[in-house]
């Protein structure tokens, strides 16, 4: 990280100029705590904040203590907020949207008609790309209330993360589309011309569909269309708006991944693609990080003394004094002495100081328990290595911790060549990087935990 722009985020939420961040990013990176974690951080930093989530697992009500989140935003309590500072949350509900949508753009009977049409509850209910393109017009309607200084977008878990950008422009070529346009002329023509030409323009084609499809539902679809006809347009217009919304000075979008090879492909094809569409882009959150506090000790290192700790060949304790076996102690690769630097063959106090900050922050992570603690630790009482003597369980404890720390130091080697391939391509882009913790996030502390790791950007 030290040749990387390190992404403040800080500044981004205090910004006055700021007005809507969109994390997006392939399934399963932590949109959604991420897109929680901004919103709790910047509410208690004196913003009126609303954070809009399309996840259907729910995590974001739980974590912010509401019992469930739904199509009006919800306050949060338990905010710590200065200047006013508050946050709200809500869950896109997609069909709620569009019946939203048809409400307020049609008179009551032209709208009961939509709202009753089997075709449009199909449509409205997991039609593709409706979800991503209701989630549009939920920011472009909360937007335009300006009612919050900050919108954060959760977008939605989709197979592509290309989906949120592309769902107006799939909406406007379905709309636009040759089935739609003759399903839509008998309307625009009207009367016996328009039946006549319904009889003779569909009669092929609705006699091969009817078959496959049924004639109710190409019955149901045209009366849909019939009664959207002039909604059409509209679904257009604020489509476009949306999209230029977007590509606003006051809008920044934040990549986010997880130091994993498909993760971060996904997210180097998401910032070419805002790059394209000329997107305002932040820089990119990497999730899940892995660190520890003992990286000197490498896994090579670790691996060699576990396995001098189960041939018994770790003898002294001492402060690099040779112990009772003889006068000089056995190294795996040399009969000569080892020198009192090298842990991996001489586990002296550096290799128990080496060991003590392994087993602490590895089990941090991994909930693995049981440790052994020497009396006589200056600072804070640290792991030790066995003695000649020390009880066999105690000896394969240590040697099972220093396998741990090996398959950690291997976890991280991955990682860092994984980050190194992205930031080589893409070098102007700036990277916060977040430290794996040991458990999910599931309330406020814990959001404000991610808050304060997302502030400083980089690995401790």
């Amino acid at each position: 990280m030290d040749s990387v722009s390190v992404l403040d985020l800080d500044p981004l939420i205090d910004d006055p100029a700021t007005r809507i961040i969109v994390c997006c990013g392939a399934g399963g990176v932590g949109k959604t705590t991420t897109a929680a974690a901004l919103g709790v951080r910047a509410a208690e930093r004196g913003r009126r904040v609303v954070v809009l989530t399309i996840d259907p697992a729910r995590r974001l009500a739980q974590s912010m203590g509401i019992d469930s989140l739904d199509n009006v935003p919800r306050k949060v309590d338990g905010i710590k907020g200065c200047d006013g500072g508050e946050l709200h949350a809500m869950m896109l509900d997609m069909k709620r949207t569009f019946d939203e949508i048809v409400e307020a753009h049609a008179d009551a009977d032209r709208a009961r008609a939509i709202l009753e049409n089997p075709f449009y509850q199909s449509l409205s209910a997991g039609f593709a790309g409706t979800q991503e393109y209701m989630a549009m017009e939920k920011l472009g309607q909360l937007r335009a209330k300006d009612e919050w200084d900050l919108i954060v977008v959760d977008t939605p878990p989709s197979r592509s993360a290309l989906d949120f950008l592309d769902a107006p422009k799939r909406l406007g070529s379905f709309l636009d589309g040759t089935f739609i346009k003759l399903l839509m002329a008998p309307a625009k023509v009207g009367g016996r011309a328009g039946m006549k030409f319904l009889n003779v323009g569909m009669s092929m084609m609705t006699g091969t569909l009817g078959k496959l499809l049924g004639g109710q539902f190409l019955k149901d679809v045209q009366t849909f269309v019939a009664a959207m006809d002039t909604m059409f347009g509209g679904f257009r217009t604020r489509a476009d708006a949306t999209y230029r919304l977007l590509q606003a000075p006051g809008t920044a979008f934040l990549v986010v991944a997880t130091p994993e090879r498909d993760a971060l492909r996904e997210a180097a094809y998401f910032v070419e693609r805002l790059a394209a569409e000329e997107m305002p882009l932040a820089g990119i959150v990497l999730n899940r990080v892995h660190g520890s506090g003992a990286a000197r000790l490498s896994a090579e290192r670790a691996r060699a003394a576990a396995e001098n700790l189960d041939e018994g060949r770790i003898v002294d304790q001492g402060a690099g004094k040779p112990s009772g076996r003889g006068s000089r102690a056995t190294s795996p690769e040399s009969s000569e002495s080892p020198e009192p630097s090298d842990p991996a063959a001489h586990p002296t106090a550096e290799l128990a100081e080496h060991l003590a900050t392994a087993a602490a922050v590895t089990t941090s992570t991994t909930g693995t328990t049981g440790t052994t603690r020497t009396a006589g630790s200056t600072g804070s009482e640290s792991e030790a290595a066995p003695t000649a003597g020390a009880d066999p369980d105690v000896q394969q404890l240590t040697a099972g911790l220093l396998r741990l720390h090996a398959e950690r130091m291997q976890v991280l080697a991955r990682e860092q060549r994984t980050r190194d391939r992205f930031t080589a391509l893409h070098p102007e882009v700036a990277v916060a990087e977040v430290a794996a913790l040991p458990g999910d996030v599931h309330d406020l502390d814990g959001l404000r935990a991610i808050g304060e790791r997302l502030a400083v950007g980089r690995m401790p």
